[in-house]
């Protein structure tokens, strides 16, 4: 904004990375901006003077901090990428050349062998080019056929190329299974008119492009065993996994953590749940709407599930509360599918206690091998034959 003349210049408004910091550097008159852009989060400058923005050439594929100097053509940035941990550098401003100053956990991934990360895009029957990666096992064979498993965004954010998650897909394709993640319709970093997708539509167009970029992996890739997909995802990606099961037999075992199964309910209920409705249900009530509420709710098709469920949730989830994944349970159930629940006792939205995270994670991998891999040796282990 002028100052002097008030006049407002909405110098983003047609910029589509999303935004999520900015700051001023009175030293060079540029505006600096970290933004969430595809799946990864880049750093851009713009010139109030040229109107233009500038991405900066950094190291990483995700920055995860920005720090600028306050007198001089300096600045630091730490970031990761698909297959390092955080790494410290400094940035001349001047000449954009960046330096390493901290890789403080090269000697421990030195230790450690990683398999290859791989992009791969597909156009969809919408129209779009949709994007994804794809993770190979250490030691990869092309002559093998390896189970695959599929893994999708939660609360339209999209999936990261950080080197850390909660969600590892380095440590699944390190038990010998191909990892294929994908950006559908909905995920933010895409611009606001594909971003914008998500509103009012639970499911609607972005399941059919999971399902469709599923299938063309599967056939470009001739590694990939297409009777063995697994599929998984959190909070909305966890709602994903059940809405696409009510839709496709595509996939030989699912895997839903903090899922919402009856949009209802969860509209109704925890902190969370109208706050976020009124995005993704924007303008959209039970009373005005209930075609939306019903059809696009998994429970409502819980019957077309043929796909073995495993459903995850905390007892003190405050944002997806745990009835969500308690109603699919018992209509599972009584509908005598194949389903198993884990509660984790005393976590919330995410699991952040050491020991049962490791015992979350532990479920996960056997619930694959069971099912994907014919070895049910883990599971049993865990929680018994049956």
């Amino acid at each position: 904004m002028d100052l002097a003349t008030k006049r407002v210049d909405p110098v983003t408004k047609k910029f589509n990375p999303t935004i999520s910091a900015q700051e001023w550097n009175p030293t060079d008159n540029f505006i600096y901006y970290r933004v969430e852009e595809g799946d990864r989060v880049n750093m851009y400058r713009y010139s109030p003077k040229t109107r233009k923005f500038e991405k900066l050439p950094l190291k990483e594929d995700v920055i995860r901090s920005f720090n600028i100097s306050e007198n001089g053509l300096w600045a630091t940035y730490t970031g990761v990428s698909v297959s390092n941990s955080n790494r410290s550098y400094l940035l001349n401003l001047k000449t954009d050349e960046s330096t390493l100053i901290s890789d403080p956990y090269a000697e421990q991934l030195c230790s450690l062998v990683l398999g290859e990360v791989k992009d791969w895009n597909f156009k969809s029957s919408f129209g779009d080019q949709i994007e994804g990666r794809y993770y190979l096992p250490p030691n990869f064979n092309p002559n093998k056929k390896y189970p695959l498993i599929v893994y999708y965004y939660g609360g339209t954010s999209p999936t990261s190329r950080g080197f850390e998650s909660t969600y590892p897909l380095h440590v699944y394709a390190a038990q010998d299974y191909v990892v294929y993640t994908l950006q559908p319709s909905g995920t933010t970093g895409y611009g606001q008119e594909f971003s914008a997708r998500h509103v009012n539509a639970w499911g609607d167009q972005t399941a059919e492009e999971i399902i469709e970029g599923v299938q063309k992996f599967v056939a470009a890739h001739p590694f990939v065993d297409g009777r063995k997909i697994g599929n998984i995802g959190a909070s909305y990606g966890g709602f994903m996994t059940q809405y696409l099961i009510t839709k496709t037999d595509i996939f030989a075992a699912s895997v839903s953590h903090a899922g919402i199964s009856n949009i209802t309910s969860y509209w109704g209920e925890g902190y969370w749940g109208y706050s976020y409705s009124a995005g993704a249900s924007a303008d959209s009530y039970p009373w005005n709407n209930p075609k939306l509420y019903v059809e696009q709710s998994p429970l409502f098709h819980a019957d077309k599930i043929k796909t073995p469920l495993l459903l995850l949730h905390g007892t003190a989830d405050t944002n997806v509360p745990i009835g969500e994944s308690i109603q699919m349970y018992t209509a599972l159930k009584l509908l005598n599918k194949p389903v198993e629940f884990i509660q984790v006792e005393g976590e919330n939205h995410a699991i952040y206690d050491y020991d049962k995270r490791i015992a979350w994670n532990n479920a996960i991998y056997a619930w694959f091998a069971k099912w994907l891999k014919g070895d049910s040796r883990w599971w049993d282990s865990m929680f018994g034959e049956k």
